[in-house]
């Protein structure tokens, strides 16, 4: 027999996420190799993979893993905010941008079996707007009848995610933003704005600019535009990353403020809330996730 660093494991299912397998034989058949007691809370709507994570870290349990999309995962870290207790991700959605970034095996098995064998803990910031945490960003303009729904998700898969951009592209407009990073307030035109968290929505990565750290204390805001001469007035948050291409521009900040001109739909982690303007802040250090050691 084998042991695990975690001895009592709370799995919060979404039993709504997208991949059609058996997940209570393999946890089980896992859990059972390496001595681990577990239980499972089984989520019917919004709002109670947080209530599990929250009843989960005040009754003790070692570890909280979630099986579910970026949504399921989003909920626990906010349940989990505060507390000591870590969390695993059991990619079971059709994006888990986050499991992307953290290198976490994307098959069940493999996920479980990480939950086992490491004891390697990645400290993530959240970003938070009003009383609202989110994991892995926040964007403006698309209506909701333009973003990937859970229809296209079923059908398509990753797929989903290219499809809705390149609706999108086709029917924004380029818009007046004022935007204000750490105190700095700029002036600049685009037709989608993101402040982003990790830098893999939907598992695709900007071209031509560093990675997006989880953990480094910063919000990332990426504004597209269709050309660049708009971005000018923004040098002195420029970062080095060389000739912009695919009208990408990228900034980082602590606190990010975002107004724009008309009024545009704000959508935190996918789901809609409500309208510009917002401020959105770091959160650091928020939680902590099972990650395989680097190196």
């Amino acid at each position: 027999m084998k042991n695990s660093p975690y001895k009592h494991v709370i799995v919060i299912i979404n039993p709504a996420s997208g991949q059609d397998e058996p997940i209570l034989n393999t946890l089980n058949n896992v859990f059972r190799k390496y001595q681990v007691d577990w239980d499972v809370n089984i989520t019917k709507k919004f709002g109670d993979a947080t209530k599990f994570a929250r009843q989960a870290a005040e009754s003790g349990a070692d570890l909280v893993a979630g099986y579910g999309g970026d949504g399921t995962q989003m909920e626990i870290a906010t349940g989990l905010k505060g507390s000591n207790t870590p969390m695993a991700i059991l990619p079971g959605g059709t994006g888990n941008a986050m499991a992307f970034a953290l290198h976490i095996p994307r098959d069940l098995e493999q996920a479980v079996e990480l939950i086992c064998q490491s004891s390697h803990l990645r400290k993530i910031d959240l970003g938070q707007i009003g009383d609202r945490y989110f994991m892995l960003r926040v964007y403006t303009g698309p209506e909701k009848d333009q973003v990937a729904s859970r229809e296209m998700k079923d059908k398509y898969g990753l797929l989903a995610y290219p499809m809705a951009s390149m609706q999108i592209m086709r029917s924004m407009k380029v818009l007046p933003h004022t935007i204000t990073i750490d105190g700095e307030t700029m002036e600049a035109e685009a037709f989608i704005c993101l402040i982003i968290n990790t830098g893999v929505p939907g598992g695709v990565k900007f071209p031509d600019h560093p990675d997006i750290d989880p953990g480094d204390g910063l919000l990332d805001l990426i504004m597209l535009n269709k050309t660049l001469k708009s971005f000018r007035e923004f040098a002195s948050y420029r970062l080095d990353v060389g000739k912009a291409k695919a009208h990408v521009q990228h900034w980082r900040g602590r606190e990010i403020t975002v107004q724009i001109d008309p009024s545009q739909t704000v959508w935190i982690d996918g789901e809609e809330h409500g309208k510009t303007p917002f401020t959105a802040k770091v959160v650091p250090s928020a939680i902590q996730i099972v990650a395989p050691k680097p190196g």
